[in-house]
């Protein structure tokens, strides 16, 4: 390596030596390991990084010089002195550019000159954080991004409403712990994938950051619950109440989810508008009473592949009535025509209707659907071999504003049915007959009348 005087990026600082933080920026080793091909082309390859045990180490550098007095750099010709073209753009264009970037071209973006250094700093360019890949230090890289964002407003980052940390498996405890002593202002937090994280951690995310509306802990399996830590529970008021902020909530493939921790998200979570518990498997009817109990305004709901789940649950869900515009029961091997009834009764405003699998849907629910909820836009009811083309008959009777539909593995399904619903829902842009017994001339048909239509389908001979 050359000498450390002579590195193109400044030098290295110790992480004791707190003097000259404010004036440092991350090395994009933070955010890309050594060995990655990201990391290793352009200037990026600059000894900025270690590693040790296959870890990579973030060290911190100073702002680059503005002028650079290296010896070989004097005999550059006047072709590589003269100002690069996208130097003369103004700063305002340069912060547009740099707003489309990810963190770690941030970083490394920083890195190019003292100008670059303070454009890419800019805080208005730090609403959102991003960080994606397995093998990053998750934790490392929070605490020094944040520590350099908070250098205007100690130990805050009042800018920083986003963090999107998916699929980041090194992700621990202590990165969101640090997230929530530093981001008071969140509103947005995506951690799913991240398998390592507990309750405790999420309890201190929701409990010191009031604003938050959107938190995604799919995958996070050791997530049990949401609520707030004892002592924020504490320090509230009564006439506060100990309610969460939050609005959207993903919890897909939270498999240790129960009925009682469903109970506490919905008493804490009360403005929920958009709940997702995909394969939440322990969850029951039971659960889903409670969430109707203290979530009234609940818009988008999914308890896919929850085979606990019944009529029952769905003649609780129906108590959303109007408010309901999505609905996903796809996998719930218990629901039949009963529940499709209690929903169309209710729910005619419903949009979306996902029962995949279902098998104990027929024509009879078909019918009711169709006939109480005519502005329903997608319906997937692939793998229901009881529906046939009568079912079909009254969908396109009744649903003329249907965009998608899928039909999957519907045996009882034929090309009569499919024209019928060409020859009425001429919006139609998806339809799913895969496995389906339906002839080329019905595709055909459908091709014809429904120009717009994507046709997914099994059959070799139409194409």
């Amino acid at each position: 390596h050359p000498p450390a005087a002579h590195r193109n990026h400044g030098f290295c600082l110790p992480d004791s030596d707190l003097s000259m933080r404010t004036l440092s920026t991350p090395s994009p080793a933070l955010i890309f390991p050594p060995n990655s091909p990201g990391f290793q082309n352009g200037r990026g390859s600059s000894t900025s990084s270690s590693s040790v045990t296959g870890e990579t180490v973030a060290m911190v550098h100073s702002p680059p010089p503005t002028r650079l007095t290296h010896p070989l750099i004097r005999l550059a010709s006047k072709h590589q002195k003269e100002q690069a073209n996208i130097d003369r753009l103004p700063d305002h264009s340069m912060l547009h550019i740099f707003s489309f970037l990810p963190t770690n071209q941030l970083c490394r973006c920083a890195r190019v000159c003292r100008r670059w250094y303070n454009l890419a700093w800019d805080p208005r360019l730090w609403r959102t954080i991003r960080l994606t890949g397995e093998t990053i230090n998750v934790d490392r890289a929070l605490k020094v991004l944040t520590r350099r964002l908070c250098q205007d407003t100690p130990n805050v980052c009042l800018m920083l409403e986003t963090v999107i940390v998916s699929g980041c498996r090194r992700l621990t405890d202590r990165g969101l712990y640090t997230i929530a002593q530093c981001c008071p202002e969140l509103r947005r937090l995506e951690v799913s994938g991240c398998y390592n994280i507990s309750n405790e951690a999420v309890f201190d995310v929701v409990s010191l950051c009031p604003n938050l509306e959107h938190l995604d802990v799919s995958g996070c399996s050791k997530v049990t619950c949401i609520s707030l830590t004892r002592e924020a529970s504490i320090k509230l008021s009564p006439l506060h109440g100990k309610q969460i902020s939050i609005r959207y909530l993903d919890m897909t493939d939270c498999f240790v989810l129960e009925d009682e921790g469903l109970h506490t998200i919905a008493a804490h979570c009360t403005q929920l508008t958009h709940l997702y518990l995909r394969r939440c498997v322990r969850i029951t009817d039971e659960g889903l009473r409670y969430l109707m109990i203290y979530c009234p305004s609940v818009k988008e709901l999914s308890v896919s592949d929850c085979r606990f789940v019944s009529d029952f649950g769905l003649r609780e869900i129906a108590k959303l009535e109007s408010r309901l515009r999505y609905l996903s029961v796809a996998h719930c091997g218990r629901i039949t025509d009963v529940g499709i009834r209690y929903v169309a009764k209710y729910c005619s405003k419903l949009r979306y209707l996902n029962a995949r699998g279902c098998e104990g849907i027929t024509d009879h629910g078909l019918e009711y659907l169709a006939k109480n909820c005519t502005k329903l836009k997608s319906l997937d009811i692939g793998k229901c071999p009881l529906v046939s083309d009568t079912g079909l008959e009254f969908l396109a009777l009744n649903c003329f504003n249907l965009k998608r539909l899928s039909l999957k593995s519907c045996e009882s399904i034929t090309g009569q049915g499919l024209q019928i619903v060409a020859a009425n829902c001429f919006d139609l842009q998806m339809l799913n007959v895969q496995d389906c017994e339906v002839s080329v001339d019905a595709l055909r048909f459908v091709k014809r009348h429904c120009k717009r239509c994507i046709i997914e389908h099994t059959n070799p001979a139409f194409f």
